[in-house]
């Protein structure tokens, strides 16, 4: 009897089970549960229903590749093999396709990316800018081979002849088709003198019009400083860029009609502007006119004495009591001044030197009224009612003697 190392018995379990060709490429179905995604990249989850569990990975080349992001609780259908992890000892499926139980892949990861944008603000409406309403210079973004650009063009041109337009060649699906979307939409922005960006594509398959609901696209419309329209696909159809642009057009000849005016439109708009405006001409002039004959009509003007003459009179029965008025003032104040004027003469210290009184002052223009402050020899100034005298001391008493 032969006895095997866990090794052996191991590989041989596992030579058994990789060489079962129904185990080589089988799909199971589960929900998802124990989920780890790797800073490597791969993702490590496990299987399970009401009975069983199975341990699975998917690699990071498989698991870049998926639309959607696994969460725990969803259930998926996994396509892979089955083989074991020698190290444990345990069998597990290799996980090489992914895709939700009941509900389209696309649609998860539509749903998973609107949440993701919403929550960075950039569906708010308080960011969108208004589009021109007369763009000069429009560049458009789309496929330079499809019917949509044709009909873009021609339509542009019908409405509004004088509109340039720059176009951006790009594919518009394929994995390299959001890439080359967004650095477009930089390009533009660096030209300057573009007025409004059109991105968008005909009609197609939500997995056709994909590129459309990418975070690469979205970001850089988002970023773009032109404002942006998005005309994807039919009306019908919505993607992330339809949120995330300043306008949304249902297709893109919608968008065409709705990024420049119809000149004919235009034209009868500006007739019905020089229409009014030569009517408020004439309904002003009229009015003023009917105002001058009004004034011209009126007693004031035809009869200007009636008012002048009245105001003339009282002028002068104002002028005649302003005037008594005056004359009264004067006399009053002309007898109090000669009132206050005799007081002052009384009081006045001229009046005093005329009754042969003097003012006698010291040589430094002090008046004297002390013998005792002034010395014998000392010179005074002595003050008369006509003139004055110097004189020098040549003796003094006092008021006691």
């Amino acid at each position: 009897m032969r006895i095997l190392s866990v090794s052996e018995l191991t590989k041989y379990i596992k030579d058994k089970i990789e060489s079962d060709y129904i185990l080589a490429n089988i799909w199971v179905k589960g929900e998802i549960s124990n989920l780890k995604i790797h800073s490597s990249g791969h993702i490590y989850f496990t299987l399970k229903d009401q009975e069983s569990c199975l341990k699975a990975v998917m690699f990071r080349s498989r698991g870049r590749r998926l639309l959607f992001r696994p969460e725990y609780g969803m259930h998926v259908i996994v396509r892979g093999y089955v083989s074991v992890y020698e190290r444990d000892g345990t069998y597990q499926l290799y996980a090489e396709e992914m895709e939700p139980d009941g509900i389209g892949a696309l649609y998860i990861a539509f749903e998973q990316m609107k949440q993701k944008l919403a929550a960075r603000g950039l569906f708010d409406e308080g960011r969108k800018r208004p589009i021109p309403r007369i763009p000069r210079v429009v560049g458009i973004i789309t496929s330079p081979t499809g019917a949509a650009v044709q009909d873009m063009l021609n339509i542009m041109r019908r409405r509004w002849s004088g509109v340039q337009i720059i176009l951006a060649p790009v594919l518009v699906q394929g994995e390299s088709a959001p890439g080359e979307i967004a650095r477009a939409i930089g390009r533009m922005n660096q030209v300057g003198g573009i007025d409004v960006l059109i991105v968008g594509r005909g009609g197609g398959s939500l997995e056709e019009l994909w590129a459309f609901n990418t975070e690469e696209v979205a970001m850089a419309i988002a970023s773009s400083a032109i404002p942006v329209i998005s005309a994807v696909g039919h009306e019908t159809d919505y993607t992330i860029a339809d949120m995330v642009a300043d306008l949304r057009a249902p297709t893109p000849s919608a968008a065409a009609e709705l990024v420049v005016p119809d000149q004919r439109e235009m034209q009868r708009y500006l007739q019905s502007l020089q229409q009014r405006l030569v009517k408020a001409v004439h309904n002003n002039l009229e009015r003023n006119r009917q105002r001058l004959k009004a004034c011209t009509n009126s007693p004031s003007l035809q009869r200007p004495f009636l008012i002048t003459g009245n105001r003339q009179q009282t002028l002068d029965r104002l002028t005649t009591a302003l005037q008594r008025a005056g004359r009264l003032m004067l006399a009053d104040k002309s007898a109090a001044l000669a009132n206050l004027a005799g007081k002052l003469q009384v009081l006045s210290p001229l009046a005093t030197l005329a009754r042969g009184y003097s003012i006698c002052t010291a040589a430094d223009g002090k008046v004297l009224t002390d013998s005792g402050i002034i010395n014998i020899g000392d010179h005074v100034h002595v003050i008369l009612d006509k003139g004055s005298i110097n004189c020098t001391v040549v003796s003094k008493s006092n008021a006691a003697e």
